[in-house]
């Protein structure tokens, strides 16, 4: 499949989850309207983002995957026939949860599932109180669309987890993302930020020879203790296999961006740029230790 058009889903959520789910379909739809047979909807997109605080009532949104979200998105699919990628707070078992994402194929079939691996724990970020660290290792998911090197969010600053789905197989390295500012930050160090955001998931398509998609939530949402905000930055981007941006939405507004990809620029690409081939596999060691010192 050398041309690939593929939709990014940009939203804002609320806490009606339900009103959430037929939003994230609206848009599907229309990008499916628009000729996406690829298309990514954000990180944890049925509920706001509920990680801001630790609070034991919001293990209740959690949901068995088969269950009710991965019908209703793989039905969605079905109908669409497009290669989904959505995410969703995995519950596993009780007191055994985790940050997933189900990928559904055109038939609505699960094609695979990523549990996020890289799991923070900072200000308006609790996610290890919620979540498992992921257990599946770093593996494409083999879909009609190629293979997607599906990861979340935190794992987009880890070039070891892009290199590892990129020795994989993988065709194109996606995120599902809830990233933004503390309002505390001033203007400067809310650009630094945001730079280095799009930076390093640009030199992972470039240090890996393909195509990266960001979709990323946008909007102020308020901690569930009114003590805390974020505001999401939105930026959902596509880069091409040379770091050149292709696609960016806009900071505070909802948008679907669509764009056709020419997934042949992977192989074209790394002809002149052989970064695989040179790579000096006999002068790694140390590179699985946790510091060398």
């Amino acid at each position: 499949m050398h041309r690939l058009k593929v939709g990014l889903i940009q939203k804002k959520y609320s806490a009606d989850k339900r009103a959430n789910m037929t939003a994230n379909a609206a848009s599907v739809r229309n990008a499916a309207k628009h000729g996406a047979r690829l298309i990514v909807l954000p990180e944890l997109h049925n509920t706001l983002y509920f990680c801001q605080t630790e609070n034991t009532d919001c293990f209740d949104l959690a949901e068995k995957i088969p269950g009710p979200s991965t019908d209703f998105y793989g039905s969605l699919a079905a109908r669409l026939k497009i290669v989904l990628v959505t995410s969703l707070f995995e519950k596993r078992s009780s007191g055994l949860y985790h940050n997933t994402v189900i990928v559904f194929d055109k038939d609505g079939s699960i094609a695979g599932r990523y549990r996020k691996m890289h799991i923070p724990d900072d200000p308006g970020y609790y996610e290890k109180f919620y979540f498992t660290p992921g257990d599946l290792g770093f593996k494409p998911i083999e879909t009609s669309a190629g293979m997607l090197g599906v990861m979340v969010c935190w794992d987009q600053w880890y070039p070891e987890a892009a290199r590892l789905m990129s020795l994989a197989g993988a065709d194109i390295l996606i995120y599902p993302t809830a990233i933004g500012w503390n309002l505390r930050d001033n203007a400067d160090e809310k650009n630094r930020q945001l730079d280095a955001w799009i930076t390093v998931q640009r030199g992972h398509a470039i240090a890996n020879g393909m195509h990266v998609i960001s979709v990323n939530r946008t909007g102020l949402e308020k901690a569930s203790d009114g003590k805390g905000k974020i505001d999401f930055w939105g930026n959902s981007f596509v880069s091409g296999c040379q770091g050149e941006l292709l696609a960016r939405a806009a900071a505070d507004r909802e948008e679907t961006l669509i764009i056709e990809l020419n997934m042949h620029r992977n192989e074209t690409v790394r002809h002149s740029w052989p970064f695989l081939r040179d790579r000096r596999i006999d002068a790694y060691e140390g590179i699985d230790q946790r510091f060398r010192y």
